[in-house]
C-alpha cells in the first residue's frame, strides 16, 4: 500500500507541476528579427567602418548600434547607408556617415535577406535597395546577415516570393520580356513594381523594379546571374552570390550563426 500511495503521490506532484509551468512563449517574427540584429551587433567593435543595411532586419541592427554609441560601449564608428531610408534612421541616431568614394574598404557590413539558401547565398533588394546593398556588401571584408528562421529556402526562389531586378524605366516592358523569357523553362512570371497608390515604385538610383516569380531552380545561379546583367538596361539583380560570411538565423529554439566554409 505504501508504494501504491508513493506512485499516486509522485504522479500528482507532476501534473501539479506542469499544470503549474508557465505556457511557452512564441515570439513574433519580428522579435526574431531583433535577436538576430542585437547579435550582430556584438561584432561591431570601436574604429570600424560599417556598411549599414537597408530593411525591417537591418532598422534593428541600426538601432542597437546607436543605442551603443550612445553608451560609449562604442565609439569612432563610420556608416556607410545602403540606402536613403538607412541614411535618414542613422542620422537620427547621430551615426557618424560617410560613403564608398572616402572609404573605399568597409569592416563590416549588416543586412537582412530575403532568402538564405545552404550555402548562404542571398535573395535581397525586396524593399528595393538592392544597388547600393550590393555596391556597399561587396566592399566590405565582413558580412554578417541576419534572418529569422522563415527565410531560409532549399534554393533561392524557393519561397514563392520575388527575385527583383532593377531595370532603367526606358522601355522597362521590353526587359521585363526578355527576363521572362531567360528562365521560361523555370515557369518565370515577371511584374513590375508598384506602390500601393499603382505607381511604379522608384528606387533612390530613379530605377524601376522588375520582379521574377519562379516556379522551379534556374540551375547555376552564377550562370542565370550573367546572363541577366548582359540584358541591356539591367542594372542589378538581387541575388547576393557567394557574398555573406556569417548568417545569423534566430528561431523559436534559439540564435544559430552559419559562417562561410
Amino acid at each position: 500500500m505504501a508504494i501504491a500511495w508513493s506512485e499516486k503521490t509522485s504522479s500528482m506532484e507532476a501534473l501539479s507541476l506542469s499544470l503549474s509551468l508557465p505556457p511557452p512563449v512564441i515570439l513574433t517574427q519580428d522579435e526574431l528579427k531583433k535577436i538576430a540584429a542585437y547579435k550582430a551587433a556584438e561584432f561591431v567593435e570601436s574604429g570600424m567602418v560599417l556598411g549599414l543595411g537597408t530593411g525591417s532586419t537591418a532598422k534593428h541592427a541600426v538601432d542597437r548600434i546607436g543605442e551603443l554609441l550612445r553608451q560609449g560601449k562604442l565609439n569612432n564608428i563610420i556608416g556607410i547607408p545602403t540606402s536613403k531610408q538607412t541614411q535618414e534612421q542613422a542620422t537620427s541616431l547621430g551615426i557618424p556617415l560617410s560613403d564608398l568614394d572616402s572609404h573605399p574598404t568597409i569592416d563590416l557590413a549588416i543586412d537582412g535577406a530575403d532568402e538564405v539558401d545552404p550555402h548562404l547565398n542571398l535573395v535581397k533588394g525586396r524593399a528595393g535597395s538592392l544597388l547600393r546593398e550590393k555596391m556597399v556588401e561587396g566592399a566590405c571584408k565582413k558580412f554578417v546577415c541576419i534572418v529569422d528562421e522563415s527565410k531560409l529556402v532549399k534554393h533561392l526562389g524557393g519561397s514563392g516570393l520575388a527575385l527583383p531586378i532593377e531595370v532603367v524605366p526606358f522601355c522597362w516592358k521590353f526587359n521585363a520580356g526578355k527576363l521572362r523569357n531567360l528562365f521560361q523553362d523555370s515557369g518565370c512570371v515577371a511584374k513590375l513594381r508598384n506602390e500601393c497608390k499603382g505607381r511604379p515604385f522608384v528606387t533612390d538610383n530613379g530605377n524601376y523594379i522588375v520582379e521574377l516569380y519562379l516556379k522551379r531552380e534556374i540551375g547555376d545561379l552564377q550562370v542565370a546571374g550573367d546572363a541577366i546583367l548582359r540584358i541591356a538596361g539591367v542594372v542589378e539583380h538581387g541575388m547576393f552570390l557567394d557574398m555573406a560570411t556569417t548568417v545569423i538565423v534566430a528561431g523559436e529554439l534559439g540564435i544559430t550563426i552559419k559562417n562561410k566554409q
